[in-house]
């Protein structure tokens, strides 16, 4: 697990932010390709298995299918970035700090400009607090074991 400042979660915020839009983007087309394959099934069973196109069937599972992966890989990337996502459909991201000997989460969604809130793991959204000067001038992102992120070489 990885942990963040403030201001090493902000500087990620353009790159998230353009994963989390692609991933939406590929989630919206998967939906509406499923939707039409759903929907030929449909037609199928009403009108007693009538035949359909196989190939344009396979094509629409292969564009459907495709969607998943892209969706999987942009998730991946962000996972690999050190955020989680919380909420897709919202856009709801945290990165993982710490403030006052504990794990904390640093808050963002989709269209906020900056992180401003932070809340505790087992609180959530809902128990989002503003960032405040005791929470900068406390909190810290080095991974536990592991040398400060922001530490200048030797």
């Amino acid at each position: 697990m990885r942990y963040f400042t403030l201001a090493e979660a902000e500087r990620l915020i353009p790159e998230v932010e353009r994963l989390l839009r692609d991933a939406l983007f590929y989630k919206a087309e998967y939906e509406r390709t499923h939707a039409a394959i759903e929907a030929t099934l449909d037609r199928i069973r009403q009108s007693g298995g009538s035949r359909i196109n196989p190939g344009q069937h396979l094509a629409a599972r292969a564009e459907r299918d495709g969607y998943v992966r892209k969706l999987q890989d942009a998730m991946s990337e962000i996972e690999q970035i050190g955020a989680l996502v919380k909420d897709l459909d919202i856009g709801l991201l945290d990165f993982m700090a710490r403030y006052q000997g504990r794990d904390v989460c640093l808050c963002w969604k989709l269209g906020e400009d900056a992180i401003r809130f932070w809340h505790g793991v087992d609180e959530g959204f809902r128990g989002r607090k503003r960032i405040d000067d005791d929470f900068l001038a406390h909190h810290s992102g080095e991974a536990l074991g592991e040398e400060p992120t922001d530490s200048a070489p030797n």
